[in-house]
This record gives C-alpha cells, sequence and structure tokens, in this order.
C-alpha cells in the first residue's frame, strides 16, 4: 500500500478543519444552556484552550490562552455565571452518540454494538475544602490517597469510536450531613447521598430517557455487584454485561446456588468446554483469551468466564438478555471486551484535555469544568471517528511469524491526540505545515510499530483457535 506526502498532509488539515467545525457546531448547540451571550463565548475560549498544547490547564493559564486579561472570566464562567450544567451535558451527549453514530453508518458498522461503559475516575486533591474530598483509594495513583471521585458513562460504538457522555461526583455521606461542609463545598441543598452505583443509575437513566439506544450495558465489579443497578436495567428492558466477583452467588438450578468460583471448577472441567476467541482488537492486535459460558436457572441470565491464555487468571461476567434478543456467546464476548474504552477516554480526558487538572473547589465548578473536558473531547473524538476509513492507510497486518515488513508501513488513523495538535498549531512561529509533517511522521511511526508488534504475537507459538 502505498501514500504520498500530498495526500498525507492534505488528510491532516481535513483533520484540522473538521475538528474545528464540529466544535464549532457542539457550542452552537450549547447555546440554549447560557442566560447571556457573554458566559456562552467564554465556554467557547474554555473548551479552545482545553483543547489546546497547554502543559498544564488552570484558571490562569486558560484565560492566559482564551487572550484575557487576568483569569477573572474563567473563574465567573466556573463558579458565578448563569448556565445549566445539567442541560449542557445533554447536549453533549447527544452530540457524541448522533456523531458517533453517523461514523459507523458512514462507514459501513451499523451493525457494531452500541455499549453503555461505566467507569469511575479520581483526582488528587489536597487539603478539606474541596467539595467530595475524602481519604480513600484512588486509582490514578494506585493507593489510599486524599482526593475525590466522579462516575462516568461513556458512549462506546464498536470499531468505530468513543467519547464520556455522563458524569456525576461521588460525594461522602459525612459531608452531607455535616453542618459546615455543604457551606463550604458549595452542595446543593436538595443533594442526597449517592452510592456510585446509584450514581450510573442516575447516568442510564438520563441517557435512555434521552432516547440513546444501548445494546449493553457494561461495567467492572462495583457495578456488576449493585443489586439495585441490575434490578434497574432488568426493569428496563436493558442488556447488561458486567463484572462480578468470584463470590458472586448464581441460581443455577431450582434450590442449587453456588459462588462463580464453584461453578468454574465443577462444571468446566473439560478443556471442551472453553473456546479461545479475541475480545477484540487494540493495538497490538487481537486480544485472545478463553471463553466459557454458563446457564443459569433463568434463560435470560448467564455467566460468562474469561480466562487468560498465558496465567490462567480468571474474570467472570454476569449477562442478562433480555426477551426478544438471542443468546449469543459472541456476542457477549465482543459486549464484554468493549469495557475498555472507558479507561482510554479517561486517559485521553486527562492527557489531552486537563480532565483531573481542575484547580476548583465547589461542587458546581467540578461539574461545570468536566462537562467542558467532555465537550473538547466529545468533538475531537467525533471527528476521529468520521475520518476513521479515509486516514488509515495500514497495510493488512503480518498472517505469519516470518513475513518480512511491507515496503510503506502506511500511517494509523488520525488520533485524538493528533487532532488536538493540529487544532493547536501556531502557523506564525513555525514553517508552514510543519504540524501536519510532524502528525504524518508519528502516525507512520506508529503504524510501523504496530505491524511488528503484531508479528511479535504471532511468534509466541500460542495455539488459536478461530470459530467463525
Amino acid at each position: 500500500m502505498t501514500t504520498t506526502k500530498p495526500k498525507a498532509a492534505a488528510a491532516a488539515r481535513i483533520g484540522a478543519a473538521l475538528a474545528a467545525r464540529e466544535r464549532g457546531e457542539l457550542l452552537r448547540r450549547l447555546r440554549p444552556c447560557f442566560a447571556r451571550v457573554g458566559p456562552w463565548l467564554q465556554a467557547g475560549k474554555y473548551v479552545a484552550a482545553l483543547a489546546s498544547d497547554l502543559p498544564k490547564r488552570n484558571g490562569w493559564t486558560i484565560a492566559q490562552q482564551a487572550g484575557d486579561r487576568t483569569p477573572q472570566r474563567t473563574q465567573r464562567l466556573l463558579n458565578r455565571a448563569v448556565w445549566d450544567t445539567v442541560a449542557a451535558m445533554g447536549v453533549v451527549r447527544e452530540f457524541a452518540v448522533a456523531g458517533l453514530d453517523e461514523a459507523a453508518r458512514q462507514s459501513g458498522r451499523r451493525r457494531g454494538l452500541r455499549i453503555g461503559a461505566i467507569d469511575e475516575t479520581s483526582q488528587v486533591k489536597q487539603g478539606t475544602a474541596t467539595a467530595g474530598v475524602k481519604r480513600h483509594y484512588v486509582g490514578c495513583v494506585g493507593k489510599v490517597a486524599n482526593g475525590i471521585t466522579t462516575v462516568h458513562l461513556a458512549y462506546v460504538r464498536e470499531r468505530t469510536g468513543h467519547a464520556l457522555i455522563g458524569a456525576r461526583q461521588w460525594i461522602p455521606a459525612g459531608h452531607l450531613t455535616d453542618p459546615v461542609k455543604p457551606l463550604v463545598m458549595g452542595l446543593p441543598e436538595d443533594l442526597v447521598f449517592r452510592t456510585k452505583g446509584q450514581l450510573a443509575i442516575d447516568l442510564l437513566t438520563e441517557t435512555l430517557t434521552g432516547g440513546t439506544m444501548l445494546d449493553f450495558v457494561c461495567g467492572d465489579e462495583v457495578y456488576g455487584s449493585c443489586t439495585e443497578l441490575r434490578e434497574f436495567c432488568e426493569q428496563a428492558g436493558q442488556g447488561y454485561v458486567l463484572r462480578v466477583p468470584s463470590t458472586f452467588r448464581l441460581t443455577l438450578a431450582r434450590g442449587v446456588t453456588m459462588a462463580c468460583a464453584q461453578a468454574v471448577t465443577q462444571l468446566l472441567k473439560g478443556a471442551r468446554r472453553w473456546e479461545v476467541r479475541s475480545a477484540g482488537k487494540g493495538s497490538k492486535g487481537e486480544r485472545w483469551y478463553a471463553w466459557a459460558l454458563v446457564a443459569t436457572a433463568s434463560s435470560r441470565h448467564h455467566l460468562l468466564i474469561r480466562r487468560h491464555l498465558a496465567s490462567g487468571e480468571l474474570a467472570y461476567h454476569y449477562c442478562h438478555i433480555p426477551g426478544g434478543q438471542p443468546v449469543s456467546k459472541a456476542r457477549l464476548i465482543r459486549a464484554a471486551g468493549l469495557r475498555w474504552p472507558a479507561e482510554e477516554s479517561f486517559e485521553l480526558g486527562k492527557d489531552c484535555f486537563g480532565l483531573d487538572q481542575s484547580q476548583v473547589r465547589l461542587y458546581g465548578a467540578i461539574a461545570r469544568h468536566t462537562v467542558l473536558v467532555m465537550a473538547a473531547l466529545a468533538a475531537c473524538a467525533v471527528t476521529a471517528a468520521l475520518l476513521r476509513g479515509r486516514t488509515d492507510t495500514q497495510p493488512p497486518p503480518p498472517a505469519r511469524p516470518d513475513q518480512p515488513p511491507p515496503a510503506d508501513p502506511g500511517m494509523i488513523p488520525l488520533t485524538i491526540p493528533e487532532i488536538t495538535r493540529l487544532l493547536a498549531a501556531s502557523p506564525a512561529s513555525r514553517p508552514p505545515g510543519h504540524a501536519e509533517d510532524w502528525a504524518n511522521w508519528r502516525r507512520r511511526h506508529q503504524a510501523r510499530s504496530r505491524w511488528y508488534h503484531q508479528r511479535t504475537r504471532l511468534t509466541r507459538g500460542t495455539e488459536i483457535a478461530l470459530v467463525n
């Protein structure tokens, strides 16, 4: 496969122009959420600054990037300006869902799964004045630390793209019962304590009532262990594939219950009960695991077990398939493999848009920063999805371990980080085409590395039984 420099440069320029148009369209849709024009214009500057090449995004740096003389307008936007944060989040959700669905339609992937992936992310905070701050396990640092946690819902279109479409900050119960903290932290008077599972229910309620269709809801053990969340999905006719712990108890028949680990030991002794299938394609190739499906007393509930081929580590997924939908192991495996894009959205949100760099402390200000980050991410995610087919020039993956590398490695499709770099390019300070040349070099280098990674996997000698 051959790629020419003019075509590559044109693709980069098209990506930057399309991203600017998508961002402008999203900001236009956000106009009714603001009481006055001034804060709306400032929100547009804020979103543009989030997608810039700032090393650190806070009120001062964002205001300087936006061209303001002082950070007062930025601080007013987050703390005192009159605008509907919940409505703005709804607009971002509708924009992201519609954009990713359109990208799936254009690429001929209409039948790709639509997943609602639930997960939480944390941000380290110092002191005790920030809304929701508490000393607890913070995943981003991998230990107990002082920080805040927010539950997110990501919309994932299989083989197309993904974006964050909902967020709710978790507030410890002790903050709501304290006579002083709600005033210091700016907590709403009607705010009540909600567990992470209940916050997930709130996000799903808004999403489903807003008309978004999901094939499955996916989440880790925190959400799979929430009985209230599972019952909500079943009453709404919503399928789910939720991780559960090994101690989760199943009803296999009338009067017969056992833990997941027991079910594997007693029912999956033979090697024939396991099938090796891919959980989806990663940057280094297919992600192969051994899978088994265990039926329960309910014809609509199943236990899907994933076993790591090298370590033998097991992961358990409790699945619900609504009436009228076929029970397909392949479909459940595909859904289970689509939970990870939520974590990738967190990584992109933090690295490219400053999701964890807000220096605000009030509850409402944190929510407003979050929704503006989601808007910046959604515009770039939709752009990347729409251009995926046009900018992917990689050759076919290697088929055998001794296959020689291609003469031209091609380029990976335009990614969200590359789009943000193109948007932040400053033509006045660099030669013409400088940003496009660097974007193309990185994409070609990543394509070459990806091809070698895929060939290396073929040399591991693991026997893969591909089941159609």
